[in-house]
This record gives structure tokens, sequence and C-alpha cells, in this order.
């Protein structure tokens, strides 16, 4: 097989296994609607389960990236597609609270193999990087975005556990696929225009610890929306919908999302990082505030204000990682990043079930705009820091 066609078919696993990692983690908090109303337990008792998902979902990314060096990062990748496929038929035979939490940890460690060993692998097969960054987000949005609606169609038609045990038949077969048609993990494409140069900076340790806090509040803010959203539109919207329509209008959300890292994706090849993160990372607590006091048509406006935001900067932040960070570390750093992002944010959950039980989702959003404040004044330190390197020629990764 030709370096070529490998780094094409790489890529468009690398895709499809985005856009399953974030359409099967979100299966649940739309499902959680119709088990609460064949089990008779309570929405903040069920979500309160997936906790161990969400916090293995970041947790257990800060190994990936080591486990990938060791053992090769498409032997990793075809584990991931396995183990999301079967964890899912496991959420899926669950018929207790115990069985619930217990399935979505497993499926919760499944899913922290895609982002640090995904990420690395698009770098290094991408042939114009803002551009495969900006699709690859896309696939991983439209997954997203799609998670809600299919799930609620599927749930509502034939039950909720058909919504685990299809996309699990998916993740099988794709497992399958790619395991017969991409043998090895290959060299980076070495024609690739727009690949990622090295940003040279005078104060590393100053860049890091401000992105690290972006990224931590980041994920908070991104975990507290796409987990909500549903119940979000299905209690503040101020129409009476059935579950299918309310999973409907969450992927329309979801779509403006995709638009942003579409966009992005052309934008981080035409003009510097730090700039964009700044002016990206305004809208997160515009977003939030307006979709916390409002309700109707301007909080739905504010919801896709938000996700406009959220999901257009993961774009940018991944392109910081490919830029700033010296090829031979790029593994590890993505594991560091998506750890920061998801073993914090994965205690959303609980919190998210606290602060509805005590003042409903006026308090959930007011919390998360606090977060994107911090992204905000975080992005602005990034900015001021990095002015000086901005300036300076950039020397090749490798």
């Amino acid at each position: 097989m030709s370096p070529e066609t490998l780094s094409k078919r790489t890529l468009l696993f690398v895709n499809a296994a985005h856009a399953l990692d974030h359409f099967v983690l979100l299966i649940y908090p739309t499902a959680v609607i119709a088990i609460a109303a064949q089990t008779g337990l309570s929405y903040a008792e069920l979500i309160g389960l997936a906790t161990g998902a969400f916090v293995a979902f970041g947790l257990c990314s800060l190994p990936m990236g080591w486990l990938s060096d060791r053992f090769g990062r498409r032997n990793m990748l075809a584990i991931f597609f396995l183990g999301y496929g079967l964890s899912c038929l496991g959420v899926a035979s669950a018929s207790g609270p115990a069985a619930f939490a217990a399935w979505l940890l497993v499926l919760g460690v499944a899913s922290a193999i895609y982002h640090p060993v995904g990420s690395t692998m698009l770098v290094n097969h991408a042939r114009q990087l803002g551009r495969d960054l900006g699709v690859n987000a896309v696939w991983g949005n439209l997954g997203a975005a799609s998670a809600a609606g299919v799930t609620a169609l599927l749930a509502a038609s034939f039950g909720w556990r058909v919504a685990f045990v299809l996309p699990g038949l998916v993740c099988l077969a794709v497992g399958v696929a790619f395991i017969a048609l991409v043998p090895s993990d290959g060299a980076p494409h070495a024609s690739r225009s727009g690949k990622a140069e090295l940003i040279p900076v005078g104060r590393p340790v100053a860049l890091l610890a401000v992105f690290a806090v972006a990224i931590i509040a980041g994920g908070m803010t991104f975990n507290i929306t796409t987990i909500s959203l549903p119940k979000v539109l299905d209690e503040r919207l101020g129409l009476d919908l059935p579950l299918v329509l309310t999973g409907s209008l969450a992927t329309l959300v979801f779509v403006f999302g995709a638009g942003a890292q579409w966009l992005m994706g052309r934008l981080v090849d035409r003009y510097t990082l730090p700039a964009l993160f700044v002016a990206l990372a305004l809208l997160q607590p515009l977003g939030l505030v307006l979709a916390a006091t409002t309700q109707g048509v301007p909080l739905l406006l504010g919801l896709v204000l938000t996700m406009t935001a959220i999901y257009g900067q993961v774009v940018v932040n991944d392109a910081m990682v490919a830029r700033y960070v010296p090829a031979q570390h790029r593994a590890k750093a993505f594991s560091v990043r998506y750890f920061l992002g998801f073993t914090v944010s994965g205690f959303v959950v609980p919190m998210l079930a606290v602060l509805y039980a005590q003042g409903g989702f006026g308090l959930v959003l007011g919390g998360a705009a606090v977060f994107g404040l911090v992204v905000w004044l975080a992005s602005l330190a990034f900015y001021f820091l990095a002015q000086g390197a901005a300036s300076q020629k950039a020397a090749p990764a490798e």
C-alpha cells in the first residue's frame, strides 16, 4: 500500500472514530429521559450514574498517549472501535442502577482512547493541518449533534435499549473494517502543505499554565452544555414537545457548532492562533448568560452562540497543541490536553445533578457562564504572553 493511500484511509477512519466517540457518549443523556419514564427513577438520580463514564473519559486519556507509543496508534484505535461497541451492548443489557453505572464506566474507558490517539494520527497524516483539523472536528460535532435526535427517535420507536444496540453494532463493524483496511500506523505525510510548524515561545511555563486553565474551564462548559442540552430544551423552551422533536432541536443546535468548526479549520491556516482564541472565547460567556436568563427563542439563540464558541474552540486548541509542541511529544501532549479537559469536567455530572436540584437549569447555565468567563480571561492572558513569540520565524517541527 502506498503512503498516500494509507494516509487517506487513516484519516477516513479517524474521522469516523471521532463521530462515533461523541455520538455514543451522548446517547445516555437523551436516553435517560425514556429510562426515567420506564423505571420511575428521577432525572437527577439517573444522570448521576454517568459520573464514572465522564470521569473515565478524561482520566483514562492520560495514559493513552503513552500506550499508543508502546503498542501502536493503529492498534489502540482498533481497541477503541471494538471496546466501544461491546460497552454499548453492555449498557443495553443493564436493568438496575449498579449495572448502568458499571457499563457506563466501561464505556467511558473505551471512549478515552480516541482523542489522544486519533488527534495524533490526524496531525501525522494531515495534508493541510487547519483544513483537516476542521473537517475532523465537524465529524465529531455531527456525531454529537445527531446523538440526541437519533437516540430520541430510536427510543421513542423501539425502546431505549435499541438506542444503544444499534450504535454498538456499527462500532463493531467499523472496527473490523479498520483492522482489515489499515494495516499499520504509517509514516507522517511527507508532502502536506500547511503542516504543523513549531511556533517558538519565550515563556513556555506561563503559556502552558494559562492554556491549562483555559482547557479545564472549557471542559466544564463543554460538558455542562452538551450533557444538559436535551433536558434544557425539554424544560425551558416553553413548548410541550414530544421526545423526538426535543432531540431534533438539540441536533439543530449542535449543527451550528459543526459550522463553526469548519470555519475555524479554514481560519487556522490564515490567522494567528492567539487572536482566534480570544475572539472565539468571548462568545462562550455571552451565549451562556443569554441562555441562563431567558426562555423560548432567546434561550435557543444563546445555546446556538454557546455551541458555536465551544466547538470552534476545540479546533483552535488542537491546532495550538500541534503548533506549539514538538512532533515527538505530541501524543503525550494530546493525552495531557484531554486529561485536563475531560477529567475535571467529568465531575460536571454530579455538579449538574446538585445544581439542577437546587435551582433548575437557570442555575446550571449560570454556573457554566462563570467557567466561560474564565476561558475568555485565560485566552486574553495567552494572547499577551504570546505576542513576542508570534513575530518570530517558525522552525519546522519535523
